[in-house]
């Protein structure tokens, strides 16, 4: 079956007025119970990061750092990044939750999965958080897999904004191979072609950055191609996607015109390849998206496409 982790644990993470707030889960929430997704979906239970999960992406000095803030009772950590109360715990749910279903994933008790929690994790470096997140889920996630006995993962990242953060997680790891689509010039300034990795990694990480502009499916068609050539020579055994859905046309924060049928079609070319190569094994986690109710619409559209490939390998 195809797993969601969703639950109202993961409005605790409270930011105020931040553009990434409790609401946009809300929202979600709401809208995938009205129109009945969840009860076709096996709920995944949600797992607390242990530490030393937690430190195989991020350094001690990290983890040490956030403790301390929660300690304080939160605060803004950086220019754009705020913690609160509960927000560590939280951040640590969300990265146990994708881990767990990367668990199941590749036990295969499952075909796929998603992961509906906050704080997004994409930015988050091995050092400090940055850009609204705290700890970086998909980069524990797939360290997690290779604990479990994954030679290779591939990390898909469709986020408007770079996954710098997870990029330099694994810049010199040829078993965690790191493709992203973004738009480009944007925050946070990194994603160029030119960045392929370095040492062992070297060609284990591809960039496709977007001018603001390009027709969505021209860039679509240019997404599928590169991530079709990346993924036939990287041949991984899981693939594990950060869903960011604010290239959204209406999204305050993103933008690259896209609407929800081209999330739809991405998600849909994903899983096929993903039938292709790795027996159609998906874990994705949620990333950005701050328009509400097309944040709520496109993640419908993105689960459907996972529900589909689901009966489509039963």
């Amino acid at each position: 079956m195809t797993l969601l982790a969703l639950d109202p644990l993961f409005q605790r993470h409270e930011t105020g007025a931040h553009p990434e707030n409790p609401h946009r889960l809300v929202t979600v929430q709401q809208h995938l119970e009205a129109l009945g997704l969840p009860n076709r979906c096996a709920a995944l239970p949600l797992t607390l990061a242990s530490d030393e999960q937690i430190l195989r992406a991020h350094t001690p000095e990290l983890l040490a750092s956030l403790n301390e803030w929660t300690a304080r009772g939160g605060g803004r950590i950086e220019a754009d990044t705020v913690m609160s109360a509960h927000s560590l715990d939280v951040a640590r749910t969300a990265a146990g939750t994708v881990a767990e279903a990367v668990s199941r994933v590749w036990r295969g008790d499952d075909t796929n999965a998603l992961c509906l929690v906050r704080p997004p994790g994409h930015h988050a470096r091995p050092s400090d958080p940055m850009g609204f997140c705290l700890l970086n889920s998909i980069a524990i996630a797939a360290t997690h897999a290779l604990s479990l006995g994954a030679e290779k993962v591939l990390v898909i990242d469709f986020d408007v904004h770079h996954g710098n953060g997870t990029q330099d997680i694994f810049y010199e790891n040829e078993r965690v191979a790191f493709f992203s689509s973004h738009r480009f010039p944007f925050y946070p300034g990194s994603g160029e072609r030119a960045e392929t990795g370095s040492g062992p990694g070297l060609g284990f990480t591809s960039n496709l950055p977007i001018s603001f502009g390009t027709p969505p499916d021209k860039a679509l068609e240019a997404i599928e191609r590169e991530i079709s050539e990346f993924t036939n020579r990287v041949r991984p055994e899981l693939i594990l996607v950060s869903a960011g859905f604010d290239a959204h046309r209406l999204d305050p924060v993103g933008n690259l015109g896209w609407e929800v049928e081209h999330f739809s079609r991405l998600t849909h070319f994903i899983t096929q390849l993903a039938a292709a190569v790795c027996h159609g094994r998906v874990v994705s986690a949620l990333e950005g998206g701050y328009h509400p109710r097309k944040l709520a619409e496109s993640v419908e559209a993105h689960l459907q496409a996972l529900l589909a490939c689901d009966a489509e390998t039963r």
